[in-house]
C-alpha cells in the first residue's frame, strides 16, 4: 500500500522561519525558511517512511501551498482571515526558493490560484484514500481533524509525541468525533480564521452540546431542550452565524484539480540543481551530500558558509 505525505507548505515555511531567527546566503538573502523546511521536511518523510513501513517508492509526497483565499467565504464573511498580517518580506521572498528546491528535489508542489491549500488538501487527501493509499495531513490547522478516519490521519508538528492522528486523538483534543469537527468549529468560531462563534460557548460547552444533540441541526431541532437559558438564548441569537459558519468551515474535498495518485509520484533528483542550489544559499553540508553523490568533491578552494 502506498501512503501518501500531503504537506500543508505556507505552514511549515512560517514554521522554519520563525524557528531559525537569522540566516542568509553569501550574498545576503535570507535563507533560514528554506533550511528549515528542508531539514523538516527530510525528518517528517524519514520519520514516516520508518512508521508505516514505506519505502521511498511506497511514500508519495506533495506539498500543497495556498492560492489565494476563497470567493464563497469572503462573500459569505468579509472579515474572513482578515487579522492575518501581511507575509515578512524576507520569508515571501524565500517561497519560490523552496519551489525551485522542491522541483529538482523531484517532489510534487502543487498550487492553485484562487484556491487555499485546505480546500486542495481535503481534494488530494479523499482522492487518494479512494485509490486505496493511506494518507497523512501534516499540519496544524484544527480544520483538518474533520478529514480524519481510517485511511487518513494527521501528523500536527506541534505534538511532541510525533504521532499520527487517529479518531480517538482527535476525541481527545476536541470533545467530539472527526465527523463532528464542522458543527463543533461552527459553535466555538475560529480566531485564526476571524469566525466568531456563539457567545458563550466555549469548546467544552459545545462538545456536550454535540454529545447530547449529535449535531448543530439537531441541537436547532430541540433548542428548547437546551438546559441554559444563557446558552440557549445565545444558541438561538447565533443561529444564522452559526449555519453560515458550517459553510466556512467545512473543506471543499471534490475540486476538479485534475491530480491522481500516480501524477504525485516523486521523480529522480536532479543533482545538478541541488549542488547549484545549495552553493547559492550557503549550505555547505548539504553541497556536500549532493557532491558526494554525484561522485565527485567540490571544487578546491571554494568556501560556502556553514549552514
Amino acid at each position: 500500500m502506498r501512503c501518501l505525505l500531503i504537506v500543508d507548505g505556507h505552514a511549515y515555511a512560517y514554521r522554519a522561519f520563525y524557528a531559525i531567527r537569522e540566516l542568509r546566503s553569501p550574498s545576503g538573502r535570507a535563507t533560514n525558511a528554506i533550511f528549515g523546511f528542508i531539514k523538516a521536511l527530510a525528518k517528517l518523510r524519514a520519520a514516516l517512511a520508518a512508521r508505516v513501513g514505506a519505502g521511498d517508492a511506497a511514500l508519495v509526497t506533495v506539498v500543497v501551498w495556498d492560492g489565494g483565499l476563497s470567493a464563497e467565504r469572503m462573500a459569505a464573511l468579509p472579515g474572513y482571515k482578515a487579522q492575518r498580517p501581511e507575509m515578512p518580506a524576507d520569508l515571501s521572498s524565500q517561497i519560490g526558493e523552496i519551489g525551485e528546491w522542491l522541483k529538482a528535489e523531484g517532489l510534487a508542489s502543487v498550487c492553485q490560484d484562487g484556491v487555499e491549500a485546505d480546500d486542495l488538501i481535503a481534494t488530494l487527501a479523499r482522492r487518494a484514500a479512494r485509490a486505496g493509499a493511506s494518507v497523512v495531513i501534516a499540519s496544524s490547522d484544527k480544520d483538518f481533524m474533520q478529514l480524519v478516519s481510517p485511511e487518513i490521519g494527521l501528523l500536527n508538528p506541534n505534538d511532541k509525541s510525533e504521532s499520527v492522528w487517529a479518531a480517538e486523538r482527535v476525541r481527545e483534543k476536541s470533545g467530539v468525533a472527526p465527523e463532528q469537527i464542522v458543527d463543533w468549529l461552527s459553535l466555538v468560531g475560529d480566531s485564526v480564521d476571524n469566525i466568531p462563534g456563539v457567545a458563550g460557548v466555549g469548546t467544552k460547552t459545545a462538545a456536550a452540546l454535540l454529545a447530547e444533540f449529535g449535531s448543530v441541526a439537531g441541537l436547532y431541532r430541540r433548542l428548547d431542550d437546551v438546559k441554559s437559558e444563557r446558552v440557549r438564548g445565545a444558541l438561538a441569537a447565533a443561529a444564522a452565524d452559526v449555519r453560515r459558519n458550517q459553510e466556512l468551515v467545512r473543506l471543499k474535498d471534490d475540486l476538479p484539480c485534475g491530480l491522481e495518485l500516480d501524477d504525485l509520484a516523486g521523480r529522480p533528483a536532479d543533482l545538478d540543481k541541488l549542488a547549484e542550489l545549495f552553493g547559492r544559499w550557503g549550505f555547505r553540508l548539504m553541497l556536500a551530500a549532493v557532491e558526494s553523490a554525484r561522485g565527485r568533491q567540490p571544487a578546491a578552494g571554494a568556501e560556502l558558509a556553514l549552514a
